[in-house]
């Protein structure tokens, strides 16, 4: 079967795809545009503004894949603890099985760019928050309140942030598959 991804598919995938693993300052539009065996002039057709353009777009990529692997996970389980505890162990997966690094979602350009790329700084805060949302309304479902369906879902998120990193500096995902252990003593009492 043909590739039907057009040109612009491929290039935000490919920048997609470095941005994670190697970061926005790690990544120049050369390596992308190998990567993505697209010609110079395509990129700057679909992207006039450069880089941060093409990062923008690469980080609502990263954002709309999560999201989809969330909601997946989260229809399939009905209990909420359980949808965690596996979304959790599928993030772990992204370190593979043998401590390699596949690639984060949106980690690294956040830490790198926050200060530097307002842009980018609110295009990560949009994909933190969206997620989030879903954590939410998994809450709310299960009968948590407003306040306490927030409250978890940020900090399930910081939960799986700070696992993301602290199994990056490891090596391996030992940090994330803890994390998804202790997620039922997070909900003791509604």
């Amino acid at each position: 079967m043909a590739d039907k991804r057009t040109s612009k598919e491929i290039l935000i995938e490919a920048a997609s795809r470095l941005f994670r693993v190697r970061g926005y300052y790690g990544v120049g539009l050369k390596e992308i545009i190998e990567e993505s065996s697209i010609p110079k002039g395509s990129l700057y057709h679909y992207f006039p503004k450069g880089k941060e353009e093409l990062a923008i777009e690469a980080i609502n990529h990263a954002k709309e894949v999560v999201l989809r692997n969330i909601k997946h996970v989260f229809e399939i389980n009905d209990d909420p603890i359980k949808a965690l505890q596996d979304h959790v162990y599928e993030v772990s997966k992204l370190f593979g099985e043998k401590g390699e690094l596949i690639g984060l979602p949106i980690g690294t350009i956040a830490a790198e760019t926050y200060s530097t790329s307002e842009p980018i700084r609110m295009a990560c805060q949009s994909a933190f928050a969206q997620w989030q949302s879903i954590y939410v309304n998994k809450f709310l479902d299960a009968g948590y309140s407003v306040e306490r369906s927030k409250d978890l879902s940020l900090v399930i998120n910081a939960l799986i942030e700070g696992g993301i990193l602290l199994s990056l500096t490891a090596k391996n995902a030992e940090p994330l598959e803890a994390i998804a252990k202790l997620i039922p003593s997070l909900f003791i009492g509604k």
